[in-house]
């Protein structure tokens, strides 16, 4: 068993995420990432989560590749239903890419915005890296005030705020699960109109990510097998690294080693409080 704020070892790390099902065989089930990997194909915009994808991905088998590739869904087509999984070696290996660029920026004070559509599960994980970042001498931007989007990608709306240093969707007093865009885009939005520079850097999840790099902002992510939008922005050159994880089904305390070792890796973890 592993403890939450001490960083393990890469076989630790593997054997934890087996565990608690944030990587190995997963809860979300096959049928539905490959619906959503049909939707993406159609041009569902909801599945594109920012990106301009084109009509570069004709097929759900061309998808399918690329997540077998960087999330390590199964391979076997006539596999329609039932259980998937994610590589957790996959998986390690971009935290290990991600905390590369983190600590460049760390060590650059690069001007960074972090946010996530996933406030259930993924906020503390985006919460400890902006707060490890900050204290090694990076911009964690403060989100201009004020913003709102109305109806997203998703139908999810509402005020764009900050906690923690993260920015998330909000309305009503309740932090929403949000896969759209347009908050991002406000934000951005919001800069340009006051003067003030574009991130240097994104961490984000869903559409906050994907509509970072679609304006060529370098951006690491997290996304689940069910999201493979952002998985064919990386391999596109369009989102610089996306982490493969379960990002909701698991207990959020869960996260935290995983965490551990993403800022231990990147050179942060004495720097998170």
């Amino acid at each position: 068993m592993t403890t939450p704020n001490i960083p393990p070892s890469p076989d630790e790390l593997l054997r934890h995420l087996i565990a608690t099902r944030i990587a190995g065989p997963i809860a979300t089930p096959r049928e539905v990432n490959l619906r959503h990997y049909a939707e993406l194909v159609r041009g569902n915009l909801r599945f594109w989560l920012g990106l301009d994808l084109g009509d570069r991905w004709k097929t759900e088998e061309d998808v399918l590749a690329v997540m077998v590739e960087r999330a390590g869904v199964d391979p076997n087509p006539e596999h329609r239903a039932g259980q998937d999984t994610i590589d957790p070696e996959l998986t390690l290996a971009a935290l290990d890419r991600m905390a590369a660029v983190l600590r460049d920026a760390a060590a650059r004070r690069l001007r960074v915005l972090v946010a996530t559509g996933h406030p259930g599960g993924l906020l503390d994980v985006h919460r400890a890296i902006a707060e490890s970042l900050s204290a090694a001498g990076a911009t964690v931007i403060d989100i201009p005030r004020h913003l709102r989007t109305t109806e997203g990608d998703d139908e999810t709306w509402g005020d764009v705020r900050q906690f923690g240093g993260v920015a998330v969707l909000e309305r009503g007093a309740t932090l929403w699960h949000t896969h759209a865009p347009q908050p991002m885009s406000a934000i951005l939005d919001a800069l340009a109109e006051s003067g003030r520079p574009r991130p240097d850097l994104v961490v984000a999840d869903h559409g906050w990510a994907g509509r970072a790099g679609q304006h060529g902002i370098p951006t690491v992510a997290f996304a689940d097998s069910n999201d493979p939008a952002l998985f064919l922005g990386e391999a596109e050159g369009t989102v610089t690294v996306t982490v493969p994880l379960d990002d909701h089904i698991v207990d959020a305390r869960d996260y935290a080693p995983m965490t551990a070792y993403l800022l231990a890796a990147a050179g942060l973890s004495a720097q998170a409080r």
